[in-house]
């Protein structure tokens, strides 16, 4: 634990970041993979749950939490398993 007055607000509220953080991640990574398991069950709500994914994919980029290149792949890789299930 820091003894520095700044050190110590430093560690409050890095922590208090990491949590909302993680929050936004989680959030993410559960509308991804829904996005995917309606994708491979052929559900008819496969293109809501992949807009969602979208949604929070760009979020959680424009946040930092993710790379912009990474949320842009996972969201290719996604729509082309979508369309090809259309097709």
């Amino acid at each position: 634990m820091p003894n520095i007055k700044s050190a110590i607000k430093r560690v409050k509220t890095s922590e208090k970041a990491r949590a909302h953080n993680a929050m936004f991640k989680s959030a993410m990574r559960t509308a991804v993979k829904s996005a995917e398991a309606a994708i491979a069950n052929k559900d008819e709500n496969a293109k809501e749950a992949l807009l969602l994914a979208v949604k929070k994919l760009d979020k959680a980029a424009s946040k930092g939490l993710i790379h912009k290149n990474a949320a842009a792949r996972k969201k290719s890789r996604l729509t082309k398993k979508l369309n090809a299930l259309n097709a």
